[in-house]
């Protein structure tokens, strides 16, 4: 286990060096391989409150697709995990970091959003009898579009490293924001509405003040809108602004400060801004992608794929906005 005090701002450097301290003792000092990956080290952000860090990136062969962030949080009775990992042997990993940790046993496992990265190491939760849980919304998008999913990420990783991996029905639905003495310390489940995904939350321990973001926020990284409704998300991150938490350990990225909030609403503002602008100026669609730069996040992860498909998606649906806007306007003259 690597314990990690002081400053946030030495966090991010933390977090790498128990990267490099996993590759050296499994003799892999060479840079991320598949070896490497399979043992994440639990950090400690606060008291009973644990980080494993994912990849970035994309999800390929070497990291085995497993480039999100999950956690858990130690209670008196026992453990609750956020996000599964990527596969059921990544699932396995998670379980195994937390034995580092406790010998409290797993008593839920929450996925926070229906992404890949997320979701599948849910099925070696529930071969040990943890139950897992989504929102209601999330597992209908879940039980629609997993099985595509599943079928992508196994001909992008192979066969071996997904092994035992398969579609599940959660075993329990969340609704509304509610608070969980499961494992015998009150974490709260914050869902927001249709937000970065018709079903995304967050998790937020009140003890420590982490909050567990989920798909509402990536640190470093492109927001993926494409599930998202720009205008709930909006609310929801001042909704969370206003909570001031400690810590937020994003779906992507290091753990950081509250600041992290407005840096993703800014994304947010920015591509919504220009891509109204686009539509009314009735730029072609073909140029979008290049005509809606944004130079403030050009360094960002994932800025050459998935900001250039946020900004034709949002310009489609800004450019629909008004074509209906256009169209009411025409029913109302005499």
């Amino acid at each position: 286990m690597v314990t990690v005090s002081g400053s946030l701002r030495r966090l991010a450097a933390r977090q790498g060096l128990a990267v490099a301290v996993a590759a050296l003792l499994l003799g892999c000092a060479t840079g991320p391989t598949p070896a490497a990956v399979q043992a994440p080290l639990p950090v400690a952000l606060a008291d009973g409150v644990y980080m494993l860090a994912g990849s970035g990136g994309v999800a390929d062969e070497r990291n085995l697709g497993r480039i999100g962030n999950s956690g858990f949080v130690v209670g008196e009775r026992g453990v609750l995990v956020i996000d599964t990992g990527t596969s059921h042997a990544h699932g396995e990993a998670i379980l195994a970091a937390i034995r580092r940790v406790t010998a409290k046993p797993v008593l839920l496992a929450i996925v926070t959003h229906v992404r890949p990265e997320f979701v599948f190491g849910g099925s070696a939760f529930r071969a040990r009898g943890i139950p897992v849980a989504l929102q209601s919304k999330s597992a209908r998008l879940m039980a629609a579009r997993c099985e595509t999913c599943l079928k992508q990420l196994r001909a992008t990783l192979g066969d071996a490293p997904m092994q035992g991996t398969a579609m599940y029905t959660p075993d329990r639905e969340l609704e509304s924001t509610q608070t969980l003495e499961t494992i015998g310390r009150p974490v709260r489940v914050l869902y927001l509405g249709h937000t970065s995904g018709p079903g995304d939350i967050a998790i937020y321990d009140e003890r420590s003040g982490v909050l567990f973001a989920g798909g509402l926020l990536d640190q470093g990284r492109i927001p993926d809108i494409q599930d998202g409704e720009i205008d709930g998300w909006r609310r929801a991150l001042a909704t969370l602004a206003q909570m001031r938490p400690a810590t937020i350990v994003p779906g992507h990225g290091p753990a950081g400060p509250g600041t992290l909030i407005a840096t993703v609403d800014r994304y947010l503002v920015q591509l919504t801004e220009r891509a109204r602008a686009l539509v009314a100026d009735g730029t072609s669609l073909i140029e979008v992608p290049d005509a809606l730069a944004l130079p403030e996040f050009a360094r960002w992860d994932q800025y050459d794929t998935i900001h250039r498909r946020n900004a034709s998606i949002a310009y489609l649906r800004f450019e629909r906005e008004l074509f209906f806007q256009q169209a009411g306007r025409e029913e109302t003259r005499p």
